[in-house]
């Protein structure tokens, strides 16, 4: 189990070094230059190599690229161009509300999903199965702000429940007001990630019940409920925790239509501002936070996998 974890934790590090490194060329050759969009087009020729030397553009590009994943990986992701504000203080700022979202979603989407699509695999062929086939394949299809417009049509101005725009503060709010404040765009990013989990649990669960053990505990007669849950659930935990994860990282990482959509403040929100105003130490520092989140997630769904089955910790 430890080689494992090593293995991985180093497969991780590896992916993480290769998305920087992508990250740093990427907004290298975006164009424009960064301290002629930071001092504006009057500025003169002296301004402009003094700050470009302040922010250390005039090193060679190896140069530049290691200071900058030394800077990251001790907590110094740099200072803004466009607000002259360290990233850190900018990320924390619009972390919590990311969170509180990604949270809120995680605790009610998932588990919601997740049962669904075991239920399914409980009655295959079932007019329920049918039907719940039918709607995720539909929300698969549909584009978030799609799915957005249409929630927002029939809640906010149909019944005049929720708000079509996220504003006001989130200090001292409770569980379900905090759901309530957030109600729309959790929905939408509910039925964005039942539509994979659906399918992906019934999959999984489908797969491992065609094994041969299943087939001879059908055969003594053992009930299919107790098939499903005693058995066949545990061999089917490790896809099914890693689609989890990566919809979990999508909810941190990926939510930038719903957020622009609803007009709440998060990291999303912030990287396309920081695109917007060529801020390129803003995209490289919330790029590297997307991908160590993604590595995280995964490092966890994999032990969690190997921990649910003794067979993926012994391959051979």
């Amino acid at each position: 189990m430890l080689s494992l974890i090593i293995k991985r934790l180093g497969i991780g590090l590896i992916t993480v070094i290769a998305v920087s490194l992508i990250i740093f060329l990427g907004t290298k050759i975006l164009p424009g230059d960064a301290a002629q969009i930071r001092l504006g087009q009057q500025a003169t020729v002296e301004n402009i190599a003094a700050f470009r030397a302040r922010l250390g553009l005039d090193q060679p590009y190896y140069m530049q690229y290691l200071n900058w994943l030394y800077g990251f990986f001790t907590g110094d992701m740099g200072t803004s161009l466009a607000s002259d504000k360290p990233i850190t203080e900018l990320i924390y700022d619009r972390y919590e509300n990311t969170l509180y979202v990604s949270t809120l979603t995680a605790l009610i989407g998932v588990p919601i999903s997740l049962a669904l699509g075991i239920f399914a695999a409980m009655f295959p062929g079932s007019l329920y199965d049918r039907f719940l086939t039918m709607i995720s394949v539909s929300l698969v299809a549909s584009p978030e702000f799609l799915t957005a417009t249409i929630l927002v049509l029939i809640f906010v101005f149909g019944i005049g429940w929720g708000n079509a725009v996220v504003v006001g503060s989130i200090e001292g709010k409770g569980f379900f007001e905090l759901y309530r404040h957030f109600a729309m765009p959790i929905t939408t990013l509910c039925f964005v990630i039942a539509s994979q989990l659906i399918r992906m649990s019934r999959a999984a669960v489908l797969n491992v019940m065609n094994s041969p053990y299943i087939e001879m505990a059908i055969l003594k007669g053992v009930p299919r409920k107790r098939i499903i849950f005693r058995h066949a659930l545990l061999n089917a935990i490790g896809p099914i925790v890693n689609v989890v994860a990566l919809n979990l990282a999508y909810l941190v990482t990926g939510v930038i239509v719903v957020e622009v959509y609803f007009g709440y403040p998060g990291l999303a929100t912030l990287i396309v501002q920081g695109v917007q105003t060529r801020d390129f130490v803003l995209i490289q520092g919330l790029g590297m936070l997307f991908c160590l989140t993604y590595v995280i997630l995964m490092l966890i769904a994999d032990i969690a996998a190997f921990a649910s089955n003794a067979r993926l910790r012994h391959p051979k």
